[in-house]
Order: C-alpha cells, then sequence, then structure tokens
C-alpha cells in the first residue's frame, strides 16, 4: 500500500534478539508491503546471520534495520511501545486500537520478552491463535491489523488500482465480472 492510498503515521518494529535471517528478511519485506518506517533489533544474533539474509523485494533498501542495545531506548519518548506477546491480561489484537505513533516489539523466535519490557511497555497486545505464529507472521498480521483499522474506505476501482500496482510482472489474473 502506498502513501496515496493509506493514512500514514509512524511505525516501527523492534525486533528483540533475533536468531533466523529468514524471519529478518520476511519482517522486513512486510515492513516494506505496509509502510512501516524503521525496524530496530537487539542482539548479536542476526548479526552473525546477517550474510545469509534474505529480502526477495530488496526492502532492506527503503527501510532502515538499525541494531540497538535498547529497543525501549529507541523510541526516545516519541512513540508508544506496544509489546505483542502471548502473554496473560494482554489485549486481543482483534480488540486494539492503534497508536499514531508506535514501535511493535516482539520477542525472539526461541524466547519472550522479558518481564522488565513487558511492565514498561504502554500496551501488551496478544494475537488470538491456537499455538504461536513465528515472528514473520506476527509482524505480518499486525502490520496488516493497523493498516486495515487505520485505512479509508476504497472504492473497487481504487482497490484494482492497488492490486495493479502491488502485484509481479507476471500476474495479469482478474475477475471475470
Amino acid at each position: 500500500m502506498n502513501n496515496s492510498t493509506l493514512h500514514r503515521s509512524y511505525c516501527a518494529i523492534g525486533l528483540s534478539n533475533p536468531k533466523s535471517p529468514g524471519n529478518v528478511g520476511s519482517v522486513v519485506r512486510a515492513c516494506g508491503c505496509f509502510d512501516a518506517d524503521h525496524i530496530y533489533y537487539t542482539g548479536t544474533r542476526y548479526d552473525r546471520a546477517q550474510p545469509f539474509y534474505t529480502d526477495t523485494a530488496n526492502r532492506r533498501d527503503e527501510i532502515p534495520l538499525t541494531r540497538v542495545d535498547d529497543l525501549l531506548l529507541a523510541t526516545t519518548g516519541t512513540l508508544k511501545v506496544v509489546c505483542i506477546e502471548l502473554c496473560e491480561n494482554a489485549i486481543p489484537l482483534t480488540e486494539f486500537q492503534h497508536p499514531d505513533r508506535a514501535l511493535y516489539v516482539f520477542g525472539p523466535e526461541d524466547y519472550s520478552l522479558s518481564q522488565e519490557t513487558i511492565d514498561a511497555s504502554d500496551h501488551v497486545v496478544f494475537i488470538p491463535t491456537n499455538g504461536c505464529l513465528n515472528l514473520s507472521a506476527s509482524v505480518n498480521v499486525v502490520l496488516y491489523d493497523r493498516a486495515m483499522k487505520r485505512s479509508p474506505a476504497l472504492d473497487s476501482k481504487e482497490y484494482n488500482s492497488l492490486v495493479r500496482t502491488s502485484r509481479d510482472c507476471r500476474n495479469n489474473l482478474s475477475v471475470k465480472a
């Protein structure tokens, strides 16, 4: 979705010690698809795996990917911190109202966020599923939910234009009217 079809605000993603370059590549692609502005990450596992990084849409050229020591300090107080975690007493994503300026913090693929991070956040949200999603799937779901809850209603011509600009160059499919 582009700036003309989506209500724009500031949205950043925070990844806590991600381990999989494939997942980070998929996160970068999701951020490009849903107009996220920045990706922050902590830890060293991704740095070691980065040479194997995959981002088939080359979104890494458009979205800054910055290593930080502390995700909560990356906001400098200007963003609402929204932790996405399977956590008791968290808000279901289906009921969550996204802030205009947000840093969405996701835990590593093989651990949870720290209690300290949960306690310091402005909101804690969970994705209602049977089991847990992987990192890149979780980022995609949250960014999609944010985009849909913030998008103005489009008519069929605007949606068709969005489809034409978003699809692969070999895709000329259409539904018979």
